[in-house]
């Protein structure tokens, strides 16, 4: 997690949402992908931390599925990104910082709960969530 919070921080010095993804062989511990937010850098909407460390570890691998790999992401993954995990059949997600509004795990539309889910990873939350959410509330701060 630590990784993902120094993405986050990055995100947050290109002035991006301050969200950090990393990907980890899960046998090895080898890291595969880490990635902060690039929205505004790529003009892309679905450019979030998640997304990209996503599309990363599948191209080193070279496969769609990354079986027996874990997810560790700052923040709650919201709806799209979820639904990204479970194609992708990450084997564990580990989230920081809970996300009320637009979470997609634990609130909103609990994604990995649907019955139409296909891949429901082992989820770990609240794994460094006072520094992550501290990284959030700062970035914010800052802005209004």
């Amino acid at each position: 997690m630590d990784q993902a919070l120094d993405q986050a921080r990055a995100a947050a010095g290109r002035g991006e949402v301050p969200v950090g993804a990393v990907i980890v062989d899960g046998a090895t511990g080898a890291v595969l992908a880490a990635q902060g937010n690039r929205v505004l850098e790529h003009k892309d909407p679905s450019a979030h931390a998640e997304m990209l460390v996503i599309r990363q570890a599948a191209g080193k691998i070279a496969n769609e599925r990354l079986d027996g790999c874990d997810i560790y992401v700052t923040l709650e993954p919201c709806p799209m990104c979820a639904q990204a995990i479970s194609f992708a059949r990450l084997r564990r997600l580990y989230y920081g910082a809970a996300d009320p509004k637009g979470g997609g795990v634990a609130h909103g539309p609990r994604i990995f709960s649907q019955p139409t889910c296909h891949h429901r990873p082992e989820i770990l939350d609240d794994i460094s969530a006072r520094e992550a959410g501290n990284i959030l509330r700062d970035f914010f701060k800052d802005r209004r």
